[in-house]
Formats: C-alpha cells, structure tokens, sequence
C-alpha cells in the first residue's frame, strides 16, 4: 500500500513539474492575471491552519507565508501529530464485557511536535477566482517526539470469584492478555515523559481553491519522512524504528494580506 502510494506521488510530482516548466515560460507571474474587471491581486502574506491525516495518526498545524517571488513563498511550520506504531492491533478481556480496549504490547504513546522551514513553488496560477492554484510545498525541521509510557488496568485474583483491578505501567515480563482488563485514563503518566530529538522533510503537492482573493481554502497531499538517532520503544512486541514514512493528506483555511 505504501509502495503504491509512494509511487503515484512520485509519478505526480514528475508530471506537474514538466507540465509547470512548459506552462510557466512566458506568463505572468500568478494572481496578477485578469482583465481590466477582474484583476487578481499579489498578496503577499498568508496565514492559514490545517488539520492532517497521515498513514499512523492524525493532528493540526499552523503555516506562517510570505512571497520571495511572484512564483515563491517561504513558509514557516509548527505541527503536532500523533504517532502509532504500524503493528499496532486493538484487543479487548473477552471474560469481561465492559473492559476497555487495549492495544496489547504498546508501551509508549507518541506525540510528535515538528517546527520546519519551508518553499512553495506555484505551479499553476489560478486564471480567475473560481479556478485552482497547484503549489509544490517542501520543508525541512527539527521534530521532537513526546513519548508517553502506558498504564493499564491489571486484574489480580482474591479468588475465584473476585478479582481486584490495579493501575499499573504495562510490563510485557508480567501483563499478559488474560490478566489486562483494559486501559488506563490516557493522562496516567505524563509525568514520566521521555523525550526523543529528531528531524523531518516533506514533499507535497498543494491546490487551492478559494473564491474570494483573500482567502484561502486548500488539501495538500504528500509524503513525510521522520529520522530519531535513537529508537522509541514504541512497542514491545514489534521491531521499533528511527525512520518513518508516511503518506499525508491536509487541510487547509486561512487568510491572505498585504
């Protein structure tokens, strides 16, 4: 799935940058085309924020802009993400049925916080307002992920007939799926934070579509790259990486200015 995935996008990205080098010779620099009733103004700033979709979890960024060129932007990045281990598989006590649900052998909850620096490279200016702009959106940064240990709700036996449950941090050595009973409140732990330093690049494709001049309303699409020096321990029962691949899809609003 992700090679397929990866292999469209390779394949668009090739296709709108030599469509883009043929379509851009020659033409005016974007929003500045228009007749003399519909002239299309060069904003140079923009703000905008964007909830993500990514292949393991989900979140929202914020996106400072400003023009270098009529065809350039720099873009200024924060985005936070959760993270989930691809081997993850939710399990539930099947002796018990109000027990919460569980992923069995995840030690560590992640929360993955980016802040990046970042091009856009407008591809196809929008021709009037109800046209769509296709940018090329590249950035690389500093990413710090949030590693959080996992509590569950642990069964022990007084006898056969009652049992007592514990809050305890899950340890693959004495939790099995027959004594879990099910997760803990997801705040259990914070204070035992671990903290892992890395960096992050992505590639993406951006079409925008807003009506209005000074609005904006888009969906990106593309693929983020994740490398940690030192392995999170993501799951006990799988391998744990340092790079991560994912495929993304976000969207976008916000404003533009002078």
């Amino acid at each position: 799935m992700c090679r397929i995935g990866l292999t469209l996008l390779s394949f668009l990205f090739f296709t709108i940058a030599l469509r883009a080098q043929d379509n851009n010779s020659g033409t005016p620099p974007p929003q500045q085309i228009g007749g003399k009733d519909d002239v299309q103004l060069l904003y140079r700033n923009e703000i905008n924020f964007g909830g993500v979709i990514h292949s393991n979890g989900f979140g929202f960024n914020l996106r400072r802009g400003k023009h270098l060129t009529g065809y350039m932007r720099r873009v200024l990045e924060i985005e936070a993400v959760s993270f989930k281990h691809p081997k993850e598989i939710r399990a539930q006590n099947p002796l018990f049925e109000n027990s919460k649900g569980y992923f069995y052998g995840k030690q560590y909850s992640v929360i993955v916080l980016r802040t990046g620096y970042g091009l856009q490279r407008i591809l196809y200016g929008k021709q009037d307002r109800r046209g769509v702009e296709i940018r090329l959106v590249s950035f690389i940064g500093a990413s710090i992920a949030f590693a959080k240990p996992v509590y569950l709700d642990i069964l022990y036996e007084v006898d056969p007939q009652t049992y007592v449950i514990r809050t305890e941090k899950y340890d693959p050595a004495i939790h099995f799926s027959d004594n879990i009973y099910g997760r803990a409140p997801y705040f259990k732990g914070f204070d035992e934070m671990r903290l892992f330093p890395g960096g992050y690049g992505k590639l993406g494709v951006t079409f925008e579509y807003a009506d209005l001049d000074d609005d904006v309303k888009a969906i990106e699409t593309g693929i983020t790259v994740d490398v940690y020096p030192k392995v999170i321990p993501i799951m006990a029962t799988a391998k744990n990486n340092q790079l991560y691949l994912n495929l993304y899809i976000n969207f976008l609003w916000g404003r533009k200015w002078f």
